[in-house]
């Protein structure tokens, strides 16, 4: 079965226990961590299908290992590529930021040439703004989650998403 290679940046543990539990969901045969801190460019040279997590911090910054790797990520060639993104923020403290960096990467996987899957309705959540919205705002560009105001709906909407991208790769299961 073909791998999936799941690269994620966690400075607090929240999206790494988010990217754990997709791993557990879809099967550690089919997904490989990769913590953006260990990785290179040619990383991603190895899969057609890409899930990347991460989470917006304070006025829209991309966590760390994100934001030192992003001039590279920027470098990077999705063509031929379907590509997932998830991403935490909090949606009442940072009302006009919530889960930038999903659009911020997401826009690079675009430009670059890859395909995005996995959007997800922004009913169920109260920001301003967020540079993952779609033009006509109905969806993010990928799976939103804030462990920080809704944290008890975070499995499920894990799950939901999980069964999304599935079909959407597809992955066989």
């Amino acid at each position: 079965m073909e791998k999936i290679g799941l690269f994620y940046g966690s400075d607090t543990g929240c999206t790494e226990a988010v990217a754990e539990m997709i791993q557990e969901q879809i099967g550690e045969d089919i997904i490989e961590l990769l913590d953006a801190y260990d990785i290179e460019p040619e990383d991603f040279d190895k899969y057609d299908k890409i899930i990347i997590g991460l989470s917006t911090w304070h006025d829209g910054q991309l966590v760390s290992a994100w934001d030192d790797f992003y001039e590279d990520f920027k470098e990077v060639d999705f063509t031929g590529k379907t590509v997932a993104i998830f991403g935490l923020g909090d949606q009442y403290g940072y009302s006009t930021y919530f889960i930038d960096g999903v659009g911020i990467l997401g826009d690079v996987v675009l430009k670059n040439g890859g395909k995005l899957i996995g959007y997800w309705p922004t009913d169920g959540f109260e920001h301003d703004e967020s540079k993952a919205e779609t033009e006509d705002g109905e969806y993010f560009m990928g799976l939103a989650l804030d462990e920080d105001n809704q944290d008890e709906m975070t499995e499920e909407r894990v799950t939901k998403w999980v069964e999304q991208i599935k079909k959407e790769f597809p992955i066989d299961s």
